[in-house]
């Protein structure tokens, strides 16, 4: 597992973590079932507070992506298709509004904009 914390990004520590270690789950880089670091030692390897890494754990936990096994550690959760599916549309739906904004800026029309998803959507089959 590979987390690198940045602290000049304006981000709290422990979304940092969070954000990365889910991600690594949702794209697969973490195998379900697969051992997480302990806390402490997570902490210790950041150099950060463990409650801050506590904190991170414990939010994945809550959603879904890790459970734990008292005496034994933390683990990737097996993969919750609707929940992955969520967080892609999440995704998606920030992208959109992105999307929304450049293109205000740049005076598109919808059909300007259905055009450049059709042909992003050509383009990846």
């Amino acid at each position: 597992m590979n987390i690198l914390i940045d602290n000049k990004s304006g981000a709290p520590i422990y979304d940092q973590i969070y954000s990365q270690i889910k991600n690594q789950i949702i794209n697969g880089s973490l195998k379900e079932d697969e051992m997480l670091p302990s806390i402490r030692g997570l902490a210790k390897d950041l150099r950060i507070s463990f409650i801050t890494t506590k904190r991170s754990y414990e939010e994945l936990e809550k959603e879904g992506f890790l459970y734990t096994v008292p005496g034994k550690g933390c683990f990737v959760a097996p993969k919750n298709l609707e929940l992955i599916r969520e967080e892609n549309l999440k995704k998606i739906e920030k992208y959109i509004d992105e999307i929304a904004v450049l293109a205000a800026a740049c005076n598109l029309s919808r059909q300007d904009i259905i055009e450049m998803i059709d042909f992003g959507l050509e383009e990846s089959e």
